[in-house]
């Protein structure tokens, strides 16, 4: 009966102490450029010292981080693409989405510009420009935020980049990092948000080619994981951190990240009284 009791209180100790470790981590599935930029190493210390919970990332791309929280393997999403964003929540995966912050996608391209569209603010015909001199453009093709805003820009225009799959049109099947890496290696076009443009250190004679397309306009929203839809979820923790990005101080945190004089992302999540 002692050995019973022993081993009861044992079990019901670890389960407690699951419990608390529990409570004290969440798990956040990330778009790449959010991770690649900086910006949470920069954030989740101020969040962590204040709350008490500690932030784990996972950083995927948009459509694979909706997919890894659509399998409850995440407390929180934090993507890019918002049909994506509401589709998730519409299907039950998100308490609630909600805008974060802002930045842009732009193009950038060699020095040499083979299609002529250095300082085209038009990104449709800057892509029919490169398609018609068949200039080499790299393409994420993984199902990103980034990936899914070039098919809906292409979607556009008179060209299907998939018939230059393989000649003109290379998808790398990789993070926005590694795709810009092979396209400057081949010379290539890349489409990239400006975030992790900023941060990218291989630029070599790399410059922004087109810029200033409201099409380019790249929103991320905050969606904490359905405990209904997901019963292991850290649902207290993951909203916690939710309010806490939306928050004053944490839209403060996120318009005072910069990197080389330049503010990344731009905060714009809807303040009490306001729509949306």
């Amino acid at each position: 009966m002692a050995f019973s009791r022993i081993a009861l209180v044992s079990t019901l100790a670890l389960a407690a102490g699951a419990a608390v470790a529990q409570s004290d981590s969440i798990l956040v599935q990330s778009t790449t450029s959010t991770a690649n930029s900086g910006l949470y190493d920069y954030l989740l210390p101020a969040f962590e010292s204040e709350s008490g919970i500690t932030v784990n990332v996972v950083a995927v791309g948009t459509g694979q981080a909706i997919e890894n929280a659509r399998n409850c393997d995440g407390d929180v999403l934090l993507v890019h693409a918002k049909p994506a964003e509401e589709a998730f929540v519409a299907d039950g995966y998100g308490t609630a989405r909600t805008d974060l912050m802002y930045n842009d996608f732009v193009i950038v391209g060699p020095q040499g510009d083979p299609a002529g569209i250095a300082g085209t603010e038009d990104a449709q015909a800057a892509l029919s420009a490169i398609a018609e001199a068949e200039a080499p453009f790299a393409s994420r093709g993984d199902d990103s935020g980034t990936h899914k805003k070039e098919l809906s820009l292409w979607s556009g225009t008179e060209v299907d980049p998939a018939s230059g799959s393989g000649a003109w049109y290379r998808e790398t099947g990789s993070g926005m990092g590694a795709t810009l890496n092979a396209g400057i290696g081949m010379g290539a076009y890349v489409m990239t948000d400006r975030a992790t443009w900023i941060s990218f250190e291989n630029k070599q004679d790399y410059e922004i080619a087109v810029e200033g397309d409201e099409d380019l306009f790249n929103q991320y929203g905050v969606i904490p994981v359905s405990p209904e839809a997901c019963p292991s979820v850290n649902a207290e923790g993951a909203q916690a951190f939710a309010d806490w990005l939306v928050s004053e101080a944490g839209q403060d945190a996120i318009a005072a990240y910069e990197v080389d004089g330049q503010q990344l992302f731009f905060p714009n999540a809807p303040r009490e009284g306001t729509d949306g």
